[in-house]
């Protein structure tokens, strides 16, 4: 049992990062019919621009507290991975808006290996230790046990998907955004500029992004150029299992993968006899992918939309 409830824990830690970086994909898509395969790359740039802010502050204010440098470096990342994702979508995204939709997916897949290139040049090819910015003492739950790093990871995740939904649902670049959704003709016929709407969609699904890699650094210790390729397409199959281009299906959704993962990993080489371990986590989310796409193609919040004129 203490092994069930520590599993839970690692899931919804680890569900939360990929119901943020899931938003990502499904605002994007939502607006302008696009998979943004160079989103897990935009976390890597947050990631890893939070990396040097930690390290340039640890020498220019040792005093400062830990926490604060922690929420200054993310900020960092949050602006630079802001600024990248919006010149994504001016340079290549924007120019092959009314193309067929094989043309900005080639792009994007471009996009990610060009960002990766690029951060590999900035940062290097080696491995980062990312610091640990807060009290290393574990939590006890019964004999299951949860780190500072992990709660925060879930706290601020609460508090990233409040404000998100104040956002979409309250305020007028959120009726803006619902309206260049919904038919974006219409809604520039409206004063609606679906231009910058979907720069302000790719400004916050940015934001998203780097606080989901700061936190995904944080909570395994490491960042390099590479690590955002993984939990993107995680994050995409999670979209997609939660229904791709809604809000509520994209944080039902990671949550869900992150729970399969890591109940998954945890029983995984008991269940085969020793012959998968936990080495082996990856396949339920792509396992979870196939068997989604076959009994219900439009996810488990999705609905069938039709194409627009």
């Amino acid at each position: 049992m203490d092994i069930l409830l520590q599993q839970i824990i690692n899931g919804l830690v680890l569900g939360s990062m990929y119901a943020l970086i899931a938003l990502g994909y499904t605002m994007v898509y939502g607006i302008i019919q696009l998979i943004n395969f160079a989103h897990g790359e935009v976390l890597m740039v947050g990631a890893l621009t939070a990396w040097s802010v930690i390290g340039w502050l640890q020498g220019a204010t040792p005093g400062m507290p830990t926490w604060v440098m922690l929420l200054l470096a993310t900020l960092a990342g949050c602006v630079v991975a802001s600024i990248v994702n919006v010149l994504i979508e001016k340079f290549a995204y924007r120019p092959l808006r009314n193309a067929p939709r094989l043309a900005p997916l080639i792009t994007a897949l471009g996009m990610s290996i060009l960002l990766q290139a690029l951060a590999m040049m900035i940062w290097k090819p080696n491995v980062k230790s990312f610091p640990s910015m807060l009290p290393t003492e574990p939590f006890f739950i019964g004999e299951a046990v949860i780190t500072p790093t992990q709660i925060m990871i879930l706290v601020v995740t609460v508090m990233a998907l409040a404000v998100l939904t104040w956002i979409v649902n309250y305020t007028n670049i959120g009726r803006a955004m619902r309206a260049t959704a919904e038919n974006p003709r219409v809604a520039s016929l409206m004063g609606v500029k679906p231009d910058s709407v979907i720069s302000a969609t790719f400004v916050i699904g940015a934001v998203l992004a780097a606080i989901a890699g700061v936190m995904y650094a944080s909570n395994y210790g490491t960042a390099q150029h590479f690590m955002g390729f993984l939990p993107g397409l995680k994050a995409f199959t999670a979209a997609v299992f939660g229904g791709i281009g809604n809000l509520a299906g994209a944080v039902v959704g990671g949550v869900l993968l992150g729970l399969i993962e890591a109940i998954g990993s945890g029983y995984l080489g008991t269940l085969t006899g020793g012959f998968l371990g936990s080495d082996y986590t990856d396949i339920f989310a792509f396992i979870v992918l196939i068997f989604v796409l076959t009994l219900r193609p439009s996810g488990l919040l999705g609905e069938r939309v039709a194409d627009r004129a």
